[in-house]
């Protein structure tokens, strides 16, 4: 399926990608070739405006979402990267995984403060070291998909297999819930 986006190798336009991003793609050497970047209008970041926009269906689209959590006082992040057309089980699956009481998302100046990202455009690519990353089964599987880049000016397309290849993923089955559900 064709895109209404200028599509290039992220690495040529590295004024798109967050530094953290670009740092990550680097690291992924041959792989980080791979991966492709296109600019968009920040105003349309979000994902049903940019989907509508830049004709990407909503089941090539992924969110990154970061969510929080104690656990005898010690503060625990991750990231959970789902499709479009699904959302997080925050206080399901990411609490379990987490191993705490009560998950949430994370505060946007938390996010965007340890991230060095902006927010709607949080990606899993780049997140600090340590921060747990869990991929839902259906993103992992895709032949391209479609995320944040680190910034709102931009967004990365790449297979969902390079995501679930990185060093902190975890891919979890039945990590998100259709959109409206419970």
């Amino acid at each position: 399926m064709s895109y209404a986006l200028k599509l290039v190798p992220a690495l040529d336009r590295p004024d798109l990608l967050a530094e953290p991003v670009r740092d990550a793609i680097v690291a992924l050497g041959p792989v980080g070739g791979s991966i492709e970047v296109a600019e968009i209008d920040p105003e349309l970041a979000d994902t049903a405006a940019f989907c509508e926009r830049y004709e990407v269906p909503p089941e090539e689209s992924a969110n990154c979402v970061l969510v929080a959590g104690k656990r005898a006082g010690e503060s625990r992040m991750a990231a959970a990267l789902v499709l479009a057309t699904t959302r997080a089980d925050v206080n399901g699956a990411l609490r379990r995984l987490l191993d705490v009481r009560k998950a949430s998302f994370a505060a946007r100046d938390v996010a965007t403060g340890l991230t060095g990202m902006e927010y709607g455009g949080i990606t899993p690519l780049g997140l600090p070291d340590g921060w747990p990353v869990y991929v839902d089964g259906a993103v992992a599987a895709a032949a391209r998909v479609v995320i944040g880049s680190g910034v709102r000016r931009s967004k990365l397309v790449l297979a969902g297999s390079v995501l679930a290849a990185l060093p902190s993923v975890t891919v979890v089955d039945e990590l998100a819930v259709p959109v409206g559900a419970g």
